[in-house]
């Protein structure tokens, strides 16, 4: 069965705006500041009722996970998802893989404030009967394998990153190899903060596919 959690991305690896990339980080920061980027969070908190708060998380992103200590407890006592808190949490969600996106050189075209369409999509079903109380309950200590592989691949995917970025102003090319697994790991990230967000119930893959 397909994971609830999909994300598309338009391939780009030739004819790339060499003008942007040399500029990308300082060209991100509006959406570094609402959205986060990609680094580690410090556990704030105990239990599955911890927050996180880091450079990776930014203003929503902040509101995002202190809303889903509320969904924590709804949840786990009632059994259900805040129709309001949910579709929040999927708007942030949605900003911010078109905000990784740009911010890894993924994609070219600046991404849009807010919710429109862009080459870098988001989407995550809703779940379909009863939510599983037990999972939720634990849900922080279910996450940390994945963490603990997200640590690595991240700064995998920093340092291939860095040599795009030179490739792509020298050449105009993003190498395929390193392009699809730059993708890969923003799948991985984003379908591991979709389950710890409590969007999703079902267990992450690890996978890169």
């Amino acid at each position: 069965m397909p994971y609830p959690v999909t994300v598309a991305i338009e391939p780009l690896v030739v004819g790339r705006n060499r003008l942007t990339t040399a500029f990308r980080l300082i060209l991100a920061i509006p959406h570094l500041i609402l959205v986060g980027g990609i680094g580690f969070t410090v556990a704030a908190g105990s239990g599955s009722r911890g927050t996180a708060y880091g450079g990776d998380t930014g203003l929503l992103g902040a509101v995002a996970w202190f809303l889903a200590i509320v969904s924590w407890f709804t949840i786990v006592f009632a059994g259900h998802h805040i129709i309001g808190i949910r579709q929040f949490t999927l708007y942030y969600m949605r900003w911010r893989v078109r905000a990784l996106a740009y911010l890894m050189l993924l994609e070219d075209q600046y991404p849009p404030f807010g919710d429109a369409a862009y080459p870098a999509s988001l989407t995550i079903e809703d779940p379909s009967g009863q939510r599983n109380r037990l999972t939720v309950l634990v849900r922080i200590f279910l996450g940390i394998p994945h963490l603990i592989v997200l640590v690595f691949l991240i700064i995998a995917w920093w340092l291939t990153a860095v040599v795009a970025w030179l490739l792509i102003l020298v050449t105009g090319e993003y190498p395929r190899g390193l392009y699809d697994f730059g993708v890969g790991v923003l799948r991985w990230l984003l379908r591991v903060q979709a389950y710890m967000l409590l969007m999703v119930d079902e267990y992450p893959p690890f996978s890169l596919n």
